[in-house]
């Protein structure tokens, strides 16, 4: 494997260091120059930002509110045009008919407008793309200081979830759908890391996140397979202005479980050379609530680190990421003394006897010796080169993602589960202009898998290979009010699982066996078949956005999507210690098959804005686990080799494929009558039917799991950006959520159980330390979340099943969500550039 990194570190370095040289200088096709001013009173501004987000690139005004930005590029590219108090400005430029663009700017009550950049061939306007998204900016992020991972900083937005297992582990949910049915991408390269496993989370330094773009639904063409429910793109921080040398030091705590998350940021530009890095450390005890006390297992270490290099010059861009996530996480099984319901812990492999956690242990930064350790090693190289009327961009990244989990309290050393995951990605797609205006992309992308299995004892997956491919095709046309998108791609997965026996002669210490003849060989069975499996399927999307006016639109699209069965699914066989399941896949199963309508509509007027939207999606071959019933029609519990145990560590879990349909909508009013204030109000409905039988499968299979409840969201928020003294850009808000009770769950088998409603109140506030010169020196950030303190379960927790196998009469069992919480956050940032002579 080292001689296959090196080669691909070789391979990386070589593609960077020849961009400039193969590229060349190629003349410029000129500069777009104009002026910012002010539409109230026709005076300039400064310190405006000018961006063209497709190129990377951008500027800032001058004191007389002028800007230049060098070109190196023909075609439409959205200039994006922004300063704080008014409203921002977005126009597509033909850059090789313009030349000069002056814009005036508004004062405005509105929450700037976002653009995407996820899943379309160039930067778009959220409003006018037809495909359901949504997208947060770093202010939004660093307002929710209280998220202790990035999934978590995006959960409670309209139509997103997430399913949980601790604090630090979330995996997003988009429309009820999860795990291999979302991408989680970095910078537009797909996350790899066995997405199929509950208990660990995305391996991403929320730090290290400025934007995130989230497509809902299987209308973006540029993923393939597992884009089936959508797409999560985590984007990191764009360069720094020319000649400049910018940071911060950041710093936050949280008073529930004493956490403390701290980062460094530095970033350069030295005439388009352009460089950044950042470091990060979380660490948590276990969190409290009044229900549970101290919810044993729940503590974790986090290190993170990254650093960028890349070039910014005439003929585009060429950023060379390297990246590492290195999570120590204890893991939790919820068990408890049968008498005073005080947490336990295992201390033998027969657990037999478990001591109650005394109070040092439930109170501790130290991570036990059951834990998890998840390391991702990322390398990945984006690069937009101008070429003729468009853009080639080349995306190439690798990925190492070495999963632990250590089991043995006897044996802290040895690992329970030990899975090894080299991924290479690659994306290449030429976006051009066609014609009168018609936006092209054509590409290809997919990736080669390698899934290898270290020395463990439980193995719930076999090593494999895996190659995908997926050539695509999309437009995009403006006539008038009326822009029009659409595609199509093809996808092929292969599979090739590998044999595997095991050698069960050591009690609770199985090995793979590696000798010869297995089938005859003592103590030696079967774990997991050879397999070879080749899925292929043809998505596409169309749609459209028709603008009535500047104040009220509609948007439809129609989208056919499609997902290969994960490794997981088709063959899983086996425990996977830190989820507390015994796996069992299926061979046989056939690739899912979606078709999904949404249609929308935004009212914006000056001191209101509504906007409602539905979406109805309809699913073939639906893969989805259930629990697997004893005998005696009791959930099945098993020993670590699959052995019936009515005291066995593991619940065995079936993997089952049915018809289904998840539909909902997402409705949002934001009232504000003054400037400076906000009433924010969201719904979102989701239902999930399994249609087995025709539709009329019995009551407790009726319903699909993990299916948020009705969610809604209201918010009261002032904002004052000029402030007074010292202080400026300031804000506070106090919010309301209410979740419904889940009454519709797949209540089958003891596989899910009804979870009550509850409220929780919230509440921050924040502002930025100026000097007397009105430069920044710091940035402070409070936020109180479940300010009642109140004990609640979420539907989407997986800790809501973790307790003892017998629990008493009249107890609700598995832990609860975190209680009351405090976050404190400071920014100090800092600028080290070169003081002009």
């Amino acid at each position: 494997m080292n001689r296959k990194l090196n080669a691909f570190f070789f391979l990386l370095f070589c593609i960077f260091c020849s961009q400039s040289l193969l590229a060349g200088e190629p003349t410029l096709f000129g500069n777009l120059t104009g002026t910012i001013t002010s539409k109230t009173d026709g005076k300039p501004i400064a310190g405006a930002t000018i961006m063209v987000p497709d190129l990377k690139t951008g500027t800032v005004s001058d004191a007389n509110g002028k800007f230049t930005i060098n070109l190196s590029t023909r075609g439409i590219h959205l200039v994006e045009v922004s300063y704080v108090g008014y409203g921002t400005f977005y126009q597509n430029v033909d850059f090789g008919k313009t030349s000069q663009l002056d814009v005036q700017l508004s004062l405005s009550t509105l929450e700037t407008e976002e653009i995407i950049v996820t899943g379309v061939s160039r930067a778009t306007e959220i409003k006018r793309a037809p495909i359901p998204i949504v997208a947060v900016g770093k202010e939004y992020l660093q307002q929710h200081s209280a998220a202790t991972n990035i999934i978590d900083a995006v959960a409670n937005l309209p139509g997103v979830s997430a399913v949980t297992t601790g604090p630090n582990i979330s995996k997003p949910f988009i429309h009820g759908l999860g795990y291999n049915r979302v991408v989680t991408a970095e910078d537009g390269i797909r996350q790899e890391g066995q997405q199929w496993g509950d208990e660990h989370g995305i391996e991403v330094d929320q730090n290290s996140i400025d934007r995130i773009e989230i497509i809902k639904g299987p209308a973006s063409l540029s993923f393939g397979s597992d884009a089936i429910g959508g797409v999560v793109n985590l984007l990191t921080p764009q360069p720094v202005p020319n000649g400049k040398i910018l940071g911060y030091v950041s710093s936050a705590y949280g008073t529930n479980n004493g956490l403390t998350n701290s980062s460094l940021r530095l970033q350069g530009n030295q005439n388009g050379l352009v460089w950044g890095v950042q470091g990060s450390e979380k660490l948590a005890r276990n969190y409290r609530n009044p229900h549970d006390g101290w919810d044993y297992h729940t503590n974790f270490r986090e290190t993170d680190a990254r650093a960028m290099i890349g070039l910014n010059k005439s003929w585009g861009y060429s950023y060379l990421n390297a990246s590492l996530f290195d999570d120590l996480q204890s893991i939790p099984d919820g068990s408890r003394d049968s008498a005073t319901r005080a947490f336990t812990k295992q201390i033998t492999d027969s657990d037999t006897y478990r001591p109650i956690v005394p109070y040092n242990e439930l109170n501790s930064y130290t991570i036990p010796p059951i834990h998890q350790h998840v390391q991702l090693y990322r390398i990945y190289d984006v690069s937009n080169f101008a070429l003729g009327n468009g853009n080639l961009i080349v995306n190439l990244g690798w990925q190492y993602s070495h999963r632990r989990e250590f089991t043995h309290p006897t044996a802290p050393d040895v690992p329970g589960l030990n899975l090894q995951l080299n991924t290479y990605t690659y994306d290449i797609k030429y976006n051009f202009t066609l014609g009168d205006g018609y936006e092209t992309s054509v590409g290809v992308n997919g990736m080669y898998q390698n899934n290898t299995l270290g020395y463990s004892t439980a193995f719930p997956i076999p090593a494999y290979h895996q190659f995908d491919i997926g050539p695509f095709l999309t437009e995009k046309k403006s006539f008038g009010k009326l822009d029009l998108m659409g595609g199509i791609r093809f996808d092929s997965r292969s599979f090739t699982g590998k044999a595997a026996y095991i050698d069960t002669s050591v009690a609770y210490y199985p090995t793979l066996y590696t000798g010869a003849n297995p089938t005859t060989a003592p103590n030696v069975a079967p774990q997991f078949p050879a397999l070879s499996k080749t899925f292929s399927g043809v998505t596409g999307s169309v749609g459209g956005t028709y603008n009535f006016s500047d104040h009220f639109l509609v948007k439809a699209n129609i989208a056919r999507g499609y997902r290969a069965p994960s490794i997981a699914e088709l063959s899983a066989n086996g425990p996977d210690p830190g989820s507390q399941l015994y796996h069992v896949g299926n061979s046989n199963f056939q690739p899912e098959f979606s078709l999904q309508y949404d249609f929308g509509a935004t009212l914006t007027l000056p001191f209101l804005t509504a906007s409602a939207s539905f979406f109805d999606n309809n699913i073939s071959n639906y893969i989805f686990q259930e629990q697997i019933l004893d005998a005696s029609g009791n959930p099945l519990r098993v020993n670590p080799d699959g052995t019936p145990n009515p005291n066995g560590l593991y619940a065995e879990f079936g993997y089952v494929q049915t018809k289904a349909r998840i539909d909902g909508g997402e409705f949002y009013l934001d009232i504000h009558p003054v400037s400076w204030l906000h009433f924010e109000n969201s719904m979102t409905l989701t239902y999930g039917t399994n249609l087995s039988n025709n539709g009329h499968a019995a009551d407790s299979i009726k319903y699909l799991p993990f299916i948020p409840p009705l969610h809604t969201h209201s918010e009261l928020r002032a904002v004052d950006h000029k402030g007074f003294g010292i202080f400026k850009n300031g804000y506070a808000y106090v919010g309301f959520d209410h979740y419904n009770a889940q009454d519709r769950f797949f209540a089958a088998f003891g596989t899910e159980t009804y979870t009550d409603g509850y409220n929780l109140v919230s509440a921050g506030l924040g502002v930025d330390l100026v000097n007397a010169a009105g430069k920044k020196i710091a940035q402070i950030f409070i936020e109180g979340t479940n300010l009642g303190n109140v004990s609640y379960q979420s539907n989407m927790s997986r800790l809501k099943y973790f307790d003892s196998p017998n629990v008493p009469p009249n107890i609700t069992p598995g832990m609860f969500n975190m209680g009351q919480n405090f976050t404190f956050k400071v920014i100090v940032p800092f600028d080290l550039s070169p003081k002009a002579k």
